[in-house]
């Protein structure tokens, strides 16, 4: 048997990402050198998906729900994390990373017995069995903890954001009143509907691919009603330019560099508890906002309303997915970002709140201040300890790039309460030290979800109303006093 009685070909999966899929009429899977032999209820309708590995290697995955998945082993990172060199063997099967552990754990009825499988013609076959793998090659799983299925669950046309309908408004219903932002893809402004003469805010995007214009209109849509999520209310576009523009809620918003001075702990616990309530709804509706940071949380501190803006990066979650690592501001990016670890999840947004969080509770913006997307990882470093990353960069087989190995060095990790003082010690409770602690991980897996996050002791004082209240009149009826 050899690579010619199979069809290789390019598909379009659900995921929107390319890959090689391999389909065989003799129930067989060929793997580099080596075959798979599907348990024989799977039939010829099993699939195998193949691409290329995070070290420069090739996986291979099983389509079918209740297989087993197999790659060619990754090639573990030297010593100082920079690019192996290739294995002197050839490549042999083990779980793929991207497996369930409940998969591999469980095997089939139907399946095969543990061993190889004779076939004259052949290579070694070896049957898509949890029983064929060794235990202790039990893969790393990078799909999220929470929400991983929802776009899979839902129709195509939730998530497949080519092909919607822009439905334009009227450009003259509009007139833009003074300009209050900028950004890399867009200016904006404060405006006024004519018609019914309330506020808004016009967004006019800078020339940008089409398909990045309506992923943002797709996801707003889809996020409409939800709770702190900034509301769309209008698309339109220049008749003769055909620029577009979004038109939004407006928010008497107060810039963060002069609000978060005045805040007090209780201001802190309530607004974070805020923004998570919009993450939280994000995620589940299976959404990445991949740019959280003070710019684009706003702030009604008179009406106590927050509003999370700015979902032009925002992204729909696919697990597997490889993604760009090109999103989220330089001093709110999470580890993953700076290592190109493209696998990343929703657990990426609660990384930047907790840089957020921490800016906020120590009196430090930002509190990652890196000159550099490499700087920002050894700004990082200096704080988690390096320890924790290299565990971090070998639990999921992540080539450091060569760049570091002459500016990382060996940093041991500093205590939270390292970075009190007099001037932020009201805010840094023993609860706010647990609550960062469990935000700010390099591993994303071991990072609070928004849900776990808002379940967390920090918030009890703000999540009563009436205990709200209490707190409130203790502070001498003034929420907004340092």
């Amino acid at each position: 048997m050899d690579a010619s009685n199979y069809d290789w070909h390019d598909v379009t999966t659900p995921t929107r990402s390319k890959h090689a899929w391999l389909s065989a009429d003799a129930g067989q899977w060929l793997i580099g050198q080596q075959a798979i032999s599907p348990a024989a209820n799977h039939g010829p309708a099993l699939t195998l998906r193949v691409g290329p590995g995070c070290a420069g290697t090739r996986w291979a995955r099983c389509g079918h729900p209740t297989s087993i998945l197999a790659s060619v082993t990754h090639r573990k990172p030297t010593a100082n994390h920079t690019k192996p060199p290739k294995p002197s063997s050839g490549p042999h099967l083990q779980p793929s990373r991207f497996l369930k552990p409940s998969l591999l754990l469980a095997p089939t009825a139907a399946s095969p017995p543990p061993g190889p499988v004779p076939t004259p013609t052949a290579p070694r076959l070896i049957p898509v069995s949890s029983a064929s793998l060794p235990r202790d090659a039990l893969p790393t799983v990078t799909m999220a903890r929470v929400y991983a299925d929802v776009n899979q669950n839902m129709p195509r046309s939730y998530w497949d954001y080519d092909s919607v309908n822009i439905s334009w408004g009227l450009l003259e219903n509009y007139e833009v009143v003074r300009k209050i932002g900028r950004g890399k893809y867009s200016e904006v402004f404060e405006g006024i509907n004519i018609v019914n003469y309330q506020k808004c805010v016009v967004k006019v995007l800078k020339p940008v691919k089409k398909k990045k214009i309506k992923r943002e209109i797709k996801i707003l849509q889809n996020l409409a009603g939800g709770p702190n999520v900034v509301a769309l209310l209008d698309v339109v576009r220049d008749s003769q330019s055909k620029t577009p523009s979004l038109i939004f809620e407006h928010v008497n918003n107060t810039d963060f560099r002069s609000l978060y001075p005045k805040f007090n702990d209780i201001d802190v616990r309530f607004y974070i508890l805020e923004l998570l309530k919009a993450l939280d709804f994000c995620h589940s509706k299976g959404i990445m906002h991949r740019d959280v940071k003070p710019h684009n949380v706003m702030i009604d501190h008179e009406n106590r309303k927050l509003r999370l803006i700015d979902w032009g990066l925002a992204e729909f979650y696919h697990p597997g997915t490889e993604y760009n690592v090109r999103v989220a501001s330089r001093y709110f990016k999470g580890p993953e970002l700076l290592v190109d670890f493209q696998e990343y999840d929703y657990s990426l947004d609660m990384w930047s709140l907790g840089a957020m969080f921490a800016s906020m509770i120590f009196r430090k913006e930002p509190f990652f201040h890196g000159n550099s997307n490499a700087d920002q990882l050894v700004k990082i470093a200096k704080v988690l300890g390096t320890d924790d990353l290299f565990d971090y960069l070998d639990k999921y087989e992540i080539e450091l790039d060569a760049q570091y190995d002459d500016i990382l060095g060996r940093f041991q990790k500093k205590p939270w309460h390292s970075f009190v003082n007099s001037e932020n010690q009201r805010f840094v409770t023993n609860e706010a030290i647990d609550f960062l602690d469990k935000l700010l991980r390099y591993d994303h897996q071991e990072r609070l979800t928004a849900k776990e996050a808002q379940a967390h002791p920090y918030f009890d004082p703000v999540r009563d109303p009436e205990v709200f209240k209490q707190h409130l009149a203790n502070a001498n009826g003034s929420a907004s006093k340092p």
